[in-house]
């Protein structure tokens, strides 16, 4: 069975939620019998001393394409479905409604598809009215063309159901690994930190991740005896990163740490007193779950993503407003998480956002269209 999957930039180690997401996957789903992954990379994001031809038996294609927002992710799968057509793989994998408009053509050519639906993205405030029509119409044909479909979240579930009535979507979320405890102090050391000194966000600097709010809210703060560390940066330079990093600038205590993973960025979320995220909309954040998995406390937008994590409501935020936000953050950075939260919490993660579990449920999608391919 030949999987190729489309709409990732790449993994390992690439910035964003949906290229974690397959860099969990794939390396499990190589492991069922039978299964051949091969997934199409942009070498924009991957550096040529970093681009291999596979990695835990996954197979990399790396295609070229602009760094360019609204035109990177249309030429990059247009070129990885051009091969996809010329190659004939059983199943491609489609990730998000941005390629999904290419799902009738790869459709025309009898070639089974499965498409992930992560998040509404049109509802982002980065998009222009010409791209929210053109992800509109990727997610209509996807949503009607693709053979399977995949949701993260029982929001999206309902969202798609009510507007297209197609009601056999599988609920597949993200996962998490469960933290190991890490001693070391590099990461603190780095960057001049102190244990339980400072609140954390991970999160691409893109304007529905509402870091200008928890800026905004930071800085209304009277001599804060804690820093605010932000990970992650923008995909592409714009006035909206731009903005970010002069609000940051307006403070010495506002750490931007750029792009960090494996143990520098486990070692920056168990240190932290408080993970905070601000976002305006969601599909199922991965930052989210990998801080919830270190044990450490949370402060979250009022969003319904966040809340179907049945978080304790004191754990809540208008979203939007920075007076509340920053009455929590002064509130919460003062309490610890107990020890029946990390409990349940620990629970819930493991019932329900196992990757483990997660790749078995995505081969038997996969097995089912397989049979059918072969039953004729």
């Amino acid at each position: 069975m030949r999987v190729f999957v489309v709409g990732t930039r790449g993994f390992p180690n690439v910035q964003g939620g949906v290229e974690r997401h397959c860099e969990e996957l794939y390396k499990r789903l190589v492991k069922f019998k039978g299964v051949n992954i091969t997934v199409f990379a942009r070498t924009p994001y991957i550096s040529k001393g970093k681009r291999v031809s596979s990695w835990y038996n996954v197979n990399f294609i790396y295609l070229w394409c602009p760094r360019i927002k609204g035109f990177e992710a249309f030429v990059h799968t247009f070129l990885a479905c051009l091969i996809c057509i010329f190659k004939r793989p059983e199943i491609v994998h489609v990730h998000n409604i941005g390629p999904g408009l290419f799902v009738p053509i790869l459709k025309l050519f009898r070639i089974k598809v499965v498409l992930t639906y992560h998040s509404v993205n049109y509802l982002h405030r980065k998009w222009g009215k010409f791209a929210k029509i053109i992800l509109k119409i990727g997610e209509c044909w996807s949503i009607k063309f693709a053979n399977k479909i995949i949701v993260i979240s029982k929001e999206i579930k309902i969202f798609l159901e009510n507007k297209y009535n197609r009601k056999e979507l599988e609920l597949i979320p993200n996962g998490v690994n469960i933290a190991k405890k890490i001693f070391k102090k590099k990461a603190l050391k780095k960057y001049n930190l102190e244990h339980s000194k400072y609140i954390f966000c991970v999160s691409r600097f893109v304007p529905e991740k509402g870091l200008h709010d928890l800026i905004d809210a930071y800085l209304m703060i009277e001599k804060p005896d804690f820093k605010l560390v932000i990970a992650g940066g923008a995909d592409s330079e714009d006035d909206y990163s731009k903005n970010i990093l002069n609000l940051a600038g307006q403070n010495d205590n506002i750490i931007l740490v750029g792009f960090v993973y494996n143990e520098e960025l486990m070692e920056l979320y168990q240190n932290a007193s408080l993970f905070v995220l601000p976002s305006y909309f969601e599909g199922l954040p991965i930052s989210l779950l990998e801080a919830l998995s270190c044990g450490i406390p949370v402060l979250l937008s009022d969003i319904k993503p966040h809340r179907d994590m049945l978080i304790q409501e004191f754990r809540f935020f208008r979203v939007g407003d920075t007076r509340h936000l920053k009455i929590k953050i002064l509130d919460l950075i003062k309490r610890e998480i107990s020890k029946y939260e990390k409990i349940k919490i620990r629970e819930m993660l493991e019932k329900n956002y196992n990757w483990d579990k997660i790749a078995v449920k995505t081969y038997r999608v996969y097995e089912k269209l397989f049979n059918n391919l072969q039953n004729g």
